[in-house]
């Protein structure tokens, strides 16, 4: 109540996000809290990532009320986490929000947990609990998930297991609420059948008489020789097969493309793209055949589409697609990746197990069941700070 007009004052709840993939699973929570008569919404971007998160904000229509910038060319997790952590005090005092809201693992996340953390400001977490129990795969995400726990009072976990693993680390279990991952959201959203490709790669394939091998790779932990590795195993994929097509999404990191131009580069029908606009990009899930990658949404993603999975990380932080069986973890050996690889390719009866499997990751309705989450428990009255 505000003791001046005595008009209630609806709660604030202030989201913060600073990288594409962030951006393109809140971005399904934005919109419901837009529209929402009961609480107000405040958006800030750090663009610890700029341009491929300013394409999600594009495609959703989305405006931040504030946007630090801090993205700078050879940029370390210590500049990240420590700009970061500066420049959202001030926001956070100028606007003084009853609740941050953060997603996932960036540094991005963390950070602004432990910036809302310093000023005794309650935090909600969404897609928490993922943990490979390994603090260095993926490295950092997997320390980051952990700390923001650790930080929050709110958490939204994907799924039970998500929810299992927030009991063992002793989150009060009326804090914990499971409501689907908002990624589904986001793809049921944008996902069209008819879609026609403008990429002047990408309008040049037939995808319907063509099979085509969508691959990621971008994480730290496969810089190096285990990107390498992955690399090699693409190539002789395609030598094996002729009647394929290689799409490669090519990270803009230094350390990605150097390792995949010199090992692919004017390789036969392996095209090296650059990341594409997320639009494009579920729709070139959508017409792909198998997917080999080391992203942790595209895990979430591609069942949804009926997609195979094949993830090249030693360890993943979502079990329930492989329990599920439409992921499969092959690491970053090659020989491992082009056997199984192979085996869906040449095993209709081994694709068809997978690609008709059950998404466990959601139903398109996990906006919808965190902002009433938040309706019910962010006090409806506050006295003005």
């Amino acid at each position: 109540m505000n003791p001046d007009t005595g008009t209630v004052l609806k709660p604030r709840i202030l989201t913060v996000f600073g990288t594409r993939p962030e951006a393109i699973k809140l971005a399904p929570v934005i919109k419901e809290l837009e529209i929402s008569p009961e609480l107000h919404s405040i958006t800030v971007a750090t663009a610890q990532h700029r341009e491929m998160l300013d394409q999600v904000l594009r495609l959703f229509e989305i405006v931040p009320d504030y946007d630090l910038d801090i993205m700078r060319p050879k940029q370390s997790l210590f500049d990240v986490t420590g700009k970061v952590l500066h420049d959202l005090r001030e926001v956070f005092l100028q606007e003084k929000p009853d609740m941050v809201l953060v997603q996932g693992d960036t540094t991005t996340t963390f950070a602004a947990a432990l910036a809302a953390f310093y000023l005794k400001i309650s935090v909600g977490h969404v897609e928490a609990g993922l943990r490979t129990f390994n603090k260095y795969r993926p490295f950092p995400e997997e320390t980051n998930r952990v700390l923001t726990t650790h930080l929050a009072d709110m958490h939204f976990a994907p799924t039970q297991t998500a929810k299992e693993n927030l009991l063992k680390e002793n989150i009060p279990t009326d804090k914990i609420y499971v409501t689907g991952n908002t990624v589904i959201d986001a793809l049921l959203e944008v996902v069209k059948r008819d879609y026609i490709f403008k990429h002047p790669v990408l309008s040049k394939i037939d995808f319907n008489s063509k099979r085509t091998v969508l691959v990621t790779a971008h994480r730290r932990e496969s810089w190096g020789k285990p990107l390498k590795n992955i690399c090699e195993a693409i190539s002789r994929i395609a030598k094996l097969h002729p009647e394929i097509e290689v799409v490669f999404s090519v990270h803009l990191n230094p350390q990605v493309r150097e390792v995949a131009y010199s090992v692919l580069k004017n390789t036969e029908r392996i095209h090296l793209i650059d990341p594409l606009d997320y639009e494009p990009f579920v729709q070139l899930m959508n017409k792909s055949h198998i997917i080999l990658t080391d992203s942790g949404g595209i895990q979430e993603e591609a069942p949804s589409l009926g997609k195979p999975v094949l993830v090249l990380r030693e360890v993943t932080e979502r079990p329930e697609g492989v329990e599920a069986g439409t992921v499969k973890v092959v690491g970053t050996d090659m020989e491992n990746i082009v056997a199984e690889t192979e085996r869906l390719l040449n095993d209709q009866s081994e694709y068809k197990k997978m690609a008709r499997a059950v998404n466990p990751y959601g139903d398109g309705k996990s906006s919808k069941r965190i902002v009433a989450v938040l309706r019910e428990s962010v006090c409806p009255e506050r006295v003005s700070r």
